[in-house]
């Protein structure tokens, strides 16, 4: 069974998708970055979720699909963006997390 759809719906579609999961990033970097705390993020995770994200912006440039190369691209560096600050909060934790013991 196959829709008939115009021509550029897929795009308009990926579009929005893109925007939304794209979008979600954004408040766990900026609650990252505010409170400078990642004792809850698993750093294997979002690992792995941006060598995944980086399998999607590749593909996205060998199928030449805009919506797919601008989302990605931008979640690659949001993903990234956590990973960086989890490796470097958990070497050197902001004052207002450390245990009293520390």
């Amino acid at each position: 069974m196959t829709v008939d759809v115009p021509s550029w719906a897929p795009n308009v579609i990926g579009s929005v998708a893109a925007v939304c999961t794209t979008g979600a990033f954004v408040p766990q970097v900026v609650r990252v970055w505010r409170l400078k705390r990642v004792d809850e993020i698993s750093l294997a995770t979002f690992a792995a979720f941006s060598v995944g994200v980086a399998v999607w912006l590749v593909y996205g440039v060998v199928v030449s699909s805009i919506p797919i190369v601008a989302a990605n691209a931008v979640t690659l560096v949001l993903s990234l963006t956590i990973v960086a600050l989890k490796v470097r909060y958990d070497r050197n934790p902001h004052p207002a997390t450390r245990s009293p013991a520390s």
